[in-house]
């Protein structure tokens, strides 16, 4: 694969998995996903670290978009919000790919040694 492609699948894999767990998210909750409660909690700091690093693109952007919708922020700053959650589901991407890649190897090893 070409570098550009793997930034691609990269980026697809990170989205694919902030979909997901957002959308698991909201229907077991009932509510809209964001950065507050039930989500994000100063009581359930593991809980809210978990759900903010597999869905945290999502929770950004339904908040900026929010936001725009009340006129709170501008443009330019929807747009910057929108690079983040790019380069947030990037990042996601990168490391769910390095987990699955370390768990394969790891499998593998043990596959091998029984």
């Amino acid at each position: 694969m070409s570098p550009v492609e793997l930034v691609l699948f990269a980026f697809a894999v990170g989205l694919t998995a902030c979909g997901l767990a957002g959308s698991a998210m909201e229907l077991i909750s009932g509510r809209r996903l964001a950065f507050v409660e039930p989500y994000v909690s100063p009581a359930h700091v593991l809980r809210s670290l978990a759900a903010t690093a597999c869905a945290g693109p999502f929770m950004l952007a339904n908040d900026a978009l929010a936001a725009r919708r009340q006129g709170r922020i501008s443009i330019l700053m929807l747009m910057s919000c929108g690079c983040t959650v790019i380069a947030w589901a990037l990042a996601l991407g990168v490391a769910l790919i390095t987990i699955a890649s370390w768990a394969n190897s790891l499998l593998v090893s043990i596959e091998f040694s029984a």
